[in-house]
């Protein structure tokens, strides 16, 4: 869905709508454009008068009035253009801050459901070199627009005025140069079109590539990558290349135009002159009034470059800012209060955009403080349970209620400030230890931080750096080894000191002794709040007081593990695949 469809209104009309908060300074800036323009045609006038004074009369202290009438008119119009670059520029420089921020604030609120279909380097362009592209035509394009309205018109009026036959063979070139632009316009949107959408591409190569650099280079791919940003980048170049390159050719047929026009005045007008139907003086003012009319004409190509680039560029942002969003809070959105921790799965089924199910009919009950295991093959619909209970997503069919309330009806703000979450991918922030800690709970007091990182069993660790807590952590943690990155963010949830705590597979990068460690303190540290667990260790299934066997989306099986086994159902196949030699290893390593 294009922006036109979606607001009802052209991307242009929209882009020049971020002009209203800034109106004072686009009014100013409009002022000091009309009123500069005004001094600017009074020259030629001032010229014309002058230069006539000197052949009819030879009036030495009228030429010297007029010559400091011409220097103060230009001083003013000097004055009134530098009021135009500065409140232009900050109107532009405005609309372009808020447009950033509402283009990120949204990014922010958008749900996981449309992150799982954009690639960030194209989300990355349309923030940075799109939202430019706005500045541009809201900075230059407008200030041309505006010159070209006012100028274009007055001048016209100007030279019928001093003579209209001479002026209406001037004007018989408009018609060519407007017709040409038009066409300029038109193929340079389709242009700058296939530019935005390849540079969204090239972006996303770079990002990936930066992202992935330990893998590229484990794989020895740094040619292919290489050659692939190449190949895109050879596509924006020669996309570019074409848009300039009509852009280049329009210009010096705008000038052929308007010298030819200039060349047919003077050959004309000089004549008249000489046959004493036109003065000196006059003929001086048609022609610098048609060098004048010269420059509004020839920044046409300038503009529509700069239109066809914002209303492309528009398109593409206000494709995201209308991006609906499906999870929000509902108009009668409550406060849950007092959270016990108290779950129940009600009939759910859910699906990811309309694809098959990835969960169906599923029902259970986690009462408070009751820890549930969540057991299956990959892709049978573990991370999916737990991606529900903060509404990263809203079930399709069914309900989940929080101590009795639909989740839908809670604020999400509130909601997810209850539930805590360990990720299996997990992300650190190129920031101090103690600030990724304290992510969640930036207010933390240094005691807070170090208990939370204590009972993560990763204080020892911090302590023995060099810089403690405040150790700088490199890009996504990437100074910091698996296990110590995942008590990092075992820690940052337990500050928050949620009700509801998830744990995706959370000591799954950790060895046994360090496992060990962090079970112990988990099992404290889960009295008392509602966890789930996507389980891979023998030893949390154990201690869960409900495990849910997940098999194509589907419970299979529900039990404690005593039970479950004794059954010799999935949970038997899959303890005796997967599980059995975790039990197995500590026995042999006692006996050697």
């Amino acid at each position: 869905m294009n922006a036109r469809s979606k607001a009802g209104v052209s991307p242009l009309l929209r882009v020049l709508g971020l002009l209203r908060p800034s109106w004072r300074q686009a009014v100013i800036a409009l002022v000091c454009i009309l009123v500069g323009n005004a001094f600017a045609l009074a020259v030629p006038r001032l010229l014309g008068t002058t230069i006539d004074a000197v052949v009819a009369r030879g009036d030495v202290g009228l030429i010297v009035a007029l010559a400091g009438a011409v220097v103060a008119v230009s001083l003013l119009r000097g004055l009134f253009q530098l009021g135009q670059g500065y409140y232009a520029e900050a109107a532009a420089q405005g609309a372009a801050y808020r447009l950033r921020n509402r283009l990120y604030d949204h990014l922010q609120r958008l749900s996981f459901a449309y992150h799982d279909r954009q690639q960030t380097g194209e989300l990355m362009s349309r923030a940075t070199s799109d939202v430019e592209n706005v500045r541009m035509f809201l900075k230059f394009g407008l200030e041309r627009s505006i010159q070209l309205l006012f100028v274009l018109p007055v001048t016209c009026a100007l030279l019928i005025s001093l003579d209209p036959p001479l002026a209406l063979l001037s004007f018989a070139f408009l018609p060519v140069i407007i017709a040409r632009s038009v066409f300029l316009s038109r193929r340079l949107r389709q242009l700058w079109d296939r530019v935005n959408a390849d540079t969204g591409v090239l972006t996303t190569i770079l990002q990936e590539n930066l992202a992935g650099v330990r893998v590229v280079r484990a794989f020895g791919r740094e040619d292919f990558e290489s050659a692939k940003f190449a190949a895109q980048a050879y596509k924006v170049s020669m996309n570019t290349l074409e848009a300039n390159k009509l852009h280049s050719f329009n210009m010096p047929f705008m000038n052929l135009m308007l010298l030819t026009a200039i060349a047919l005045v003077l050959w004309l007008g000089g004549q008249q002159v000489i046959a004493g139907r036109m003065t000196p003086g006059a003929l001086t003012q048609f022609i610098f009034y048609l060098l004048m009319l010269s420059m509004p004409v020839r920044v046409v190509g300038f503009i529509a470059t700069l239109y066809s680039r914002a209303t492309s560029s528009g398109e593409r942002i206000f494709e995201v800012l209308d991006a609906p969003l499906p999870v929000r809070d509902a108009p009668d959105a409550v406060e849950p209060g007092p959270v016990r921790g108290h779950i129940r799965f009600e009939n759910v089924s859910f699906s990811y955009g309309g694809a098959s199910p990835a969960l169906k009919d599923i029902s259970f009950d986690a009462p408070p403080g009751q820890a549930v295991a969540l057991l299956g093959a990959t892709g049978s619909g573990k991370t999916t349970i737990v991606h529900l209970l903060p509404r990263f997503y809203d079930v399709t069919e069914g309900r989940i209620t929080l101590d009795g309330q639909d989740l839908r009806r809670l604020k999400l703000e509130s909601l997810r400030r209850n539930v805590g979450i360990v990720q299996q991918d997990v992300f650190l922030f190129s920031a101090t230890i103690r600030e990724n800690i304290a992510y969640g709970r930036p207010e933390a007091t240094d005691d807070d931080v170090q208990s939370a990182a204590r009972a993560a069993r990763i204080h020892d660790f911090i302590m023995s750096l060099p810089d403690g807590y405040a150790t700088w952590v490199g890009e996504r943690g990437i100074t910091l080894s698996g296990g110590q990155k995942q008590r990092v963010a075992i820690a940052r949830t337990l500050l928050t000191d949620p009700r509801i705590l998830i744990l995706d597979d959370a000591t799954s990068s950790v060895d046994m002794e360090t496992e060990h460690l962090i079970q112990q303190a988990l099992v404290e540290l889960m009295r008392g709040r509602t966890t789930f667990v996507i389980a891979h260790r023998l030893s949390t299934v154990k201690r869960a007081d409900l495990v849910l066997v997940l098999e194509d989306g589907r419970i299979a099986e529900r039990g404690r593990h005593d039970e479950l086994l004794a059954r010799g159902g999935l949970y038997r196949r899959i303890y005796e695949l997967q599980l059995r030699e975790q039990e197995e290893a500590p026995a042999a390593s006692r006996q050697e």
